[in-house]
């Protein structure tokens, strides 16, 4: 009798407070209910399309980025190289041997006082070669600067000494990275030594005036990209039995930028269509891959021809 009065008034109770707004205990949990496959299925679809629209966004504004610092990067070259004429009255060099002519230094170590790096221009001895102890700091020292950020890069690489006879090689020494180099002209720097007379701005042992550049500042370009993975280049030296010696300090321009079947003394880069280059006026302006063989040639000269 007792347990019947019991189960009334439970009911009476439910009753009660649904008519106020609430459910029973024990009917909120049967109530309670999990996603259906449809409904993750879906829900994953949408978080899919969200991810394939933002990461190329995400990728392509990283690139962005990385170009606009490679830009700037050549545009303190640029600067330095205009601050050396003004001084000097005429470019340095592509390159330079010391005495004994086994060892050959880059332009870029004479640009080192007017880029901030003067107390390392002072540990490096042109008059000795690059193997020398004295210039040992150098040869292990990466510049960030003359790194580009979208190339893949180690600050250092080891130069090789082929063996035309047996065709083997042998390690020289190491050598620090660089992505940016002279232009040479329309022809490699490392056929022959002394190198063939270059027609573009740095050459062999010579310093080249702003004046030469017949076809104006404006219309040249002097120092290019080229990628680790097209040869390795340097800020430093070469050493004149080294494999592409100096074609690790210059490059030409011959066919165009990003030509993956070209001579390894092109230029070259990871950007997306194209290269940058550093034109004679100080501007940065990158040269499409697309461009014809012919004008690119023509800004790579200093004469009209």
């Amino acid at each position: 009798m007792q347990n019947g009065l019991t189960g009334i008034c439970k009911c009476l109770h439910c009753q009660q407070l649904r008519c106020s707004g609430f459910e029973p205990s024990g009917t909120l949990s049967r109530s309670r209910r999990g996603f259906t496959i449809l409904e993750l299925l879906v829900t994953f679809s949408v978080i899919s399309t969200l991810v394939s629209l933002i990461l190329p966004a995400i990728g392509s504004a990283r690139e962005a980025a990385r170009q606009l610092q490679c830009k700037n990067q050549l545009k303190q070259i640029g600067l330095a190289l205009h601050s050396y004429h003004e001084t000097n009255n005429c470019l340095p060099p592509g390159w330079q041997w010391e005495a004994s002519r086994k060892s050959a230094y880059s332009w870029t170590v004479t640009l080192l006082p007017y880029m901030e790096q003067h107390a390392l221009y002072e540990q490096i001895d042109r008059n000795q070669i690059l193997e020398h102890p004295i210039n040992e700091s150098a040869r292990y020292t990466s510049i960030p600067n003359f790194l580009c950020p979208s190339d893949i890069t180690e600050p250092r690489f080891m130069l090789f000494k082929e063996d035309e006879i047996t065709s083997t090689i042998s390690p020289l020494f190491e050598l620090p990275t660089a992505n940016y180099i002279g232009v040479f002209g329309t022809i490699e720097p490392d056929d022959d030594i002394p190198a063939p007379i270059g027609d573009g701005t740095f050459l062999e042992s010579r310093p080249v005036r702003f004046s030469e550049l017949r076809r104006g500042l404006s219309n040249t370009i002097i120092v290019g990209e080229r990628t680790m993975s097209k040869v390795p280049s340097t800020w430093l030296g070469v050493d004149a039995s080294g494999e592409d010696a100096t074609c690790r300090l210059a490059g030409m321009a011959m066919t165009g930028p990003n030509c993956n079947s070209c001579d390894e003394c092109e230029f070259s880069s990871r950007h997306p269509g194209g290269a940058n280059f550093l034109w004679a006026d100080g501007r940065v302006r990158m040269l499409s891959e697309n461009i014809s063989a012919d004008r690119y040639q023509q800004f790579a000269r200093r004469t009209t021809k």
